[in-house]
């Protein structure tokens, strides 16, 4: 059987892997099927999740740049090896004899041997006026993320989940003037007000009903009540939203993430899905997982898709060998009637 080394589809006009998801995970995935010699195509709308941020942090040699400059230097890199960038937006995918095929919203059609979805997901916001005009700046989520860039201010954690209050106790590290809004939520159990008292974190009950800006900065909170609470920073935990079309088209609808963070498309620990043939990477597999953490989660993908790839075109190269009949014009029809096989079709 003839494989196909990089740089566009095969003479069957297959792409070894369809990535649909250009960010750190999808790009990750890229670089290092790539680097393997397998055609690949990325598929991405230029919609990163991290977008709203002017700056990325915990990401080691990368700390504080731009999202946007990681992810142009990323695209340089996996051209560099062959793979194809296609702009747009994948809007199904289904089954297509031993592979896949994947639609394009400008009507174009690409097929591939397996398929990686790392299309993300969308911070859904609490329904407070102001608040997304802030986030990614002075409304933030994550600790580790930007807590060091608010270190020492007046901080806010609005309630949203049940996991707010593990949020606050975290964002106590990098704060002793820290203030939990109830908003919507009902009263603190014993515990978890015992636990905030003994971490000096002032609770304040009643809805928030807008944020206050001055000079292009946060600058408080309005309560429903007509208070104002001076505030420097907001986090505020959002409920993910998997990008999951092309997934729940392939039957991979989404599940709560066991964070409690929201939704998520299951899959091991390298990223393979109940559906074979089919993995899924970053945040779309995990909300939780910072810029490396996806990157990281990329890469394993793309390793289990190379192997699993290399023990297709070896079982096809095994059968050829016993059957000297099995001519090269032949070996591409033995490929796909083991694929069926393999995937019990």
């Amino acid at each position: 059987m003839m494989t196909h080394r990089g740089g566009g589809p095969g003479a069957d006009g297959r792409y070894d892997v369809v990535i649909v998801g250009g960010g750190p995970a999808g790009l990750s995935a890229a670089l290092m099927l790539g680097r393997a010699r397998r055609s690949a195509l990325v598929i991405d709308n230029g919609e990163p999740r991290n977008a709203p941020a002017a700056h990325m942090h915990g990401y080691l040699s990368r700390d504080g740049a731009p999202p946007g400059t990681l992810l142009a230097v990323g695209c340089d890199e996996v051209v560099g090896y062959g793979v194809e960038i296609a702009r747009g937006r994948a809007v199904s995918a289904a089954r297509d004899g031993a592979g896949f095929a994947v639609e394009l919203d400008a009507g174009r059609i690409v097929r591939a041997r397996r398929l990686l979805v790392a299309s993300g997901i969308v911070d859904e916001l609490p329904d407070v006026p102001g608040l997304a005009g802030r986030w990614g700046r002075d409304v933030l989520h994550c600790p580790y993320c930007h807590g060091w860039e608010v270190r020492g201010q007046r901080i806010g954690v609005l309630v949203t989940s049940p996991m707010s209050v593990h949020q606050a106790l975290l964002f106590r590290q990098w704060t002793d003037r820290l203030t939990l809004l109830l908003h919507a939520a009902p009263p603190l159990d014993e515990q978890d007000a015992e636990r905030l008292a003994a971490r000096d974190i002032t609770v304040v009950r009643g809805e928030v009903v807008g944020v206050e800006v001055a000079q292009d900065r946060l600058t408080g909170i309005s309560m429903a009540t007509g208070e104002l609470i001076p505030l420097d920073a907001l986090a505020v935990a959002p409920r993910s939203v998997p990008r999951s079309s092309v997934a729940s088209g392939l039957g991979l609808e989404p599940s709560p993430h066991p964070s409690g963070m929201g939704e998520h498309i299951a899959a091991d620990d390298t990223g393979l899905t109940p559906v074979p043939g089919v993995w899924v990477s970053g945040n779309l597999a995990n909300p939780a997982a910072n810029v490396l953490g996806a990157a990281n989660a990329g890469a394993i993908a793309a390793g289990a898709i190379n192997a699993d790839l290399i023990i297709e075109e070896t079982n096809a190269a095994v059968q050829a060998r016993r059957n000297p009949f099995c001519a090269e014009s032949e070996a591409r029809l033995c490929e796909q009637v083991m694929g069926e096989r393999r995937h019990g079709r």
